[in-house]
Parts: C-alpha cells; sequence; structure tokens
C-alpha cells in the first residue's frame, strides 16, 4: 500500500509493546483530535456569537434554540474543552509514571506542560464568553486574586480587566486571548511538540539490546489504531452532546448578585476549596504556582528513569516521581470533590 499524507506523518515502524492502548491510552492522539474538533465547531459558533458584553448571553441562546443543530455545534464545543482538559493532564501523568520524559525528552516534557496550561486557560476563557450569571462568581474571585499579588497586583488586575472592575473592555481581553493570543500559542505549541516527538525518537522506549520484545508495527497499523479509536471517541462525544448540553443561564445584570451555590469551573474547584483555608494570595497563586513549578521540574530534580526500565508502567528507577505526582493528583482530587459537596 503506498502511504498517504497521514501516513507519513508517522515514523514507518514503532514497537508493538509500547503501542498498545494499555500503555498509551491513546492520550495524545486523542488531544489532537479534540482539538480539531474545538477549531471546527469554534469557527461554526463565530457565525452567530455576537461578542459584546450585551449580546454575548443572548447569541449563545440564539445559536443554542433557534440555530438548526446550533445547540449541537454549542454542546461538541463545549464537552471537547472539557475533555481536552482531561486527557491532556491524563497524558501528562502518563509520561510521568512511565518515566518517558527521560532525556532527551525534557524539553518536550516542558511543552506538554505549557499546552495543559494553555488548554485550562483557553477552556476558562471559553467559559468567561458566555457572559452570564453562572460564570460572574469565577470572573470576579479568579480576577481578584490577581489583586493579592504584592507589589504589582493592583497594576496587573487592571491590566487583565481593562479597569477598576471586570466590565465591557474585560470582556473583549478575554474574547482577544480566547480567539487570537492563547489560540495561536497553543496551535504553535502543538506543532513544536509533535516536531519534538518525531526528532526524540518516538515513544519512550528502551536501546534495541535491552528490549524484551523486538517486534514492531507499521505506519498503516497505527493509522488504523488511531483512525478506530477516534471513531469511538467521536461517537462517545455525539452522544454525550446529544442528551447533555452545555452550561446556560440568564445574561449578567448590574443588579444581580452571585449565588452563594456559585463555584468556578470545575478545573479551579480545587483552588476554589483551598480559598477558604485563608490568605488568597498564599492559597490562590503561591500554591497553585509552586505545584506547576513543581511538575514542571520533574525531569530536572527527580533521578532519571533506568534505560531498560523505559517503554513500561512505573518504573522503580522514578518511583520518588510518581510518588510526588500521584499525591498531588490526589490532593487536588480530594479538594475538588470537596467543593463540590459544599457547594451543591
Amino acid at each position: 500500500m503506498r502511504p498517504s499524507f497521514f501516513h507519513h506523518l508517522h515514523p514507518p515502524t514503532i514497537p508493538a509493546r509500547q503501542a498498545r492502548l494499555r500503555y498509551t491510552l491513546a492520550a495524545g492522539g486523542l488531544a489532537i483530535f479534540l482539538s480539531l474538533i474545538l477549531l471546527v465547531t469554534g469557527l461554526l459558533e463565530m457565525f452567530y456569537y455576537i461578542p459584546t458584553p450585551e449580546k454575548a448571553s443572548a447569541s449563545i441562546q440564539t445559536l443554542t434554540f433557534l440555530v438548526p443543530y446550533g445547540g449541537l455545534v454549542r454542546n461538541l464545543h463545549y464537552w471537547s474543552a472539557q475533555f481536552l482538559v482531561i486527557v491532556t493532564l491524563v497524558h501528562l501523568l502518563r509520561v510521568i509514571l512511565t518515566g518517558a520524559y527521560a532525556p532527551p525528552r525534557r524539553l518536550n516534557y516542558l511543552l506538554g506542560m505549557g499546552l495543559l496550561v494553555l488548554a485550562i486557560l483557553l477552556d476558562f476563557t471559553g467559559y468567561v464568553l458566555r457572559w452570564d450569571e453562572g460564570i460572574r462568581w469565577a470572573l470576579v474571585t479568579g480576577t481578584n486574586l490577581v489583586k493579592s499579588i504584592p507589589l504589582i497586583g493592583n497594576a496587573f488586575y487592571r491590566l487583565l480587566v481593562g479597569g477598576a472592575q471586570p466590565g465591557p473592555a474585560t470582556f473583549i481581553r478575554f474574547y482577544g486571548w480566547h480567539i487570537f493570543g492563547l489560540t495561536l500559542a497553543a496551535g504553535i505549541l502543538v506543532a513544536w511538540h509533535i516536531f519534538r516527538v518525531r526528532r526524540d525518537g518516538g515513544i519512550a522506549v528502551p536501546p534495541p539490546p535491552l528490549r524484551e520484545d523486538q517486534r514492531r508495527i507499521t505506519r498503516f497499523e497505527l493509522v488504523r489504531r488511531e483512525v478506530l479509536a477516534m471513531l469511538l471517541s467521536a461517537t462517545a462525544l455525539l452522544l454525550l452532546s446529544s442528551f447533555v448540553p452545555a452550561p446556560l443561564a440568564a445574561p449578567i445584570t448590574a443588579s444581580a448578585t452571585a449565588s452563594q451555590a456559585a463555584r468556578a469551573p470545575w478545573f479551579f474547584l480545587w483552588i476554589q476549596q483551598m480559598l477558604k483555608l485563608g490568605n488568597p494570595f498564599f492559597w490562590g497563586v503561591v500554591v497553585p504556582l509552586a505545584v506547576l513549578v513543581l511538575l514542571s521540574l520533574i525531569p530536572y530534580i527527580f533521578p532519571k528513569p533506568a534505560k531498560p526500565e523505559l517503554g513500561r508502567w512505573f518504573p522503580k528507577s522514578n518511583r520518588l516521581a510518581q510518588v510526588v505526582a500521584l499525591l498531588i493528583l490526589l490532593s487536588m482530587l480530594a479538594l475538588t470533590l470537596l467543593a463540590l459537596r459544599t457547594t451543591s
């Protein structure tokens, strides 16, 4: 069979053992697939979305209830964004738990961390662009955290929201970052990340003399598996989007007040819960940044995985990195569940 353009995006062969679904979890390919869905559905939404504070929420309701298949497109965009954050986090965790960040893959690990941060920021800015009462608490509380930064907090806050408090200028800034700034940065990092995967030798595996299994699969088989994974995930996404609508609330009004049950988007709930512990700068800024820095430094401060143990789950040589990553994840999960319980 003559390889097509899509086949040429893949290496001619890859190790069969490390190509199994239970090793890769298909997280990298699914992240690319979800990004493409977000791009297409986002472009379709722009035909009806009116980017002004007065009309944004109403235009979303028009798209959802009056435009043929508009509600489905919006639901696909929303759920793809949520799953992109989850899949990217799973991909990062898989890299840590298999030791796949060892040199020469340290730079690509940092690019992956950058993509996770961008996925969260894109999700949050898109969440704010609903500009309805459902986002008020997260917008006000999230931007107020910037004020708590010593020395530069007030200046940074005015730069972020465009004034003394969130308003029309805030909306325009978030729209610009969502449509142009963050999307452009994500596109560049995705291309760089994929390039580095090929440049660094593809999937992390032991050197040939140390491999227990020498079998390899061709790029044709790899593409076939990827297409199957995309079809299954697209089917699940369509079913979910058909029966579970994206959140929608009444437009923001000056007279309305945030409900006591209001809460941040799910990926920031762990921070919301920590804010109840005390100082907002420490719990809302310092601790999340410390978690991000610690995860980013894993390839540099923890022992390198032994070459014979590459390409398998939970190698003994990087056990400390595994413990740190799992403790961070479990702590975030526990705080998230506690926040859901207290705000439900």
